[in-house]
């Protein structure tokens, strides 16, 4: 079994920072590429960031120069650095991983349950 975990969303003002968390764990022998998606209702969930095993990373436009994803690969946990938060970054937030699982050694994509980030003055 493989579980990913969000932390940090919350209410934070206009220009303010938020920083996300996403921790893995469980029978895990290698996770390859790590990403954020935001979903608000009633639209597609849409790609944040995404960020290889090597470090490597992307954005979508709207969030460039003002979002950060990273990884610590020996803590299996991926952050996402959100500054100069906009009410339009309100949605919620989730990590995806694709991972290969020890015991079968096939390789999964996984997602957390999500975190609520909303931006409002």
């Amino acid at each position: 079994q493989v579980q990913l975990v969000e932390s940090g969303g919350g209410l934070v003002q206009p220009g303010g920072s938020l920083k996300l968390s996403c921790a893995a764990s469980g029978s895990i022998k290698v996770i390859h590429d790590m990403a954020w998606y935001r979903q608000t209702p009633g639209k597609q969930r849409e790609l944040v960031a995404h960020i290889t095993k090597s470090g490597s990373t992307n954005y979508r436009d709207s969030v460039k120069g003002r979002f950060t994803i990273s990884r610590d690969n020996a803590k299996n946990t991926v952050y996402l650095q959100m500054n100069s938060l906009k009410p339009e970054d309100t949605a919620v937030y989730y990590c995806a991983a694709a991972i290969t699982v020890l015991q079968t050694l096939t390789t999964i994509s996984y997602w957390g349950p999500g975190t609520q980030v909303t931006v409002s003055s």
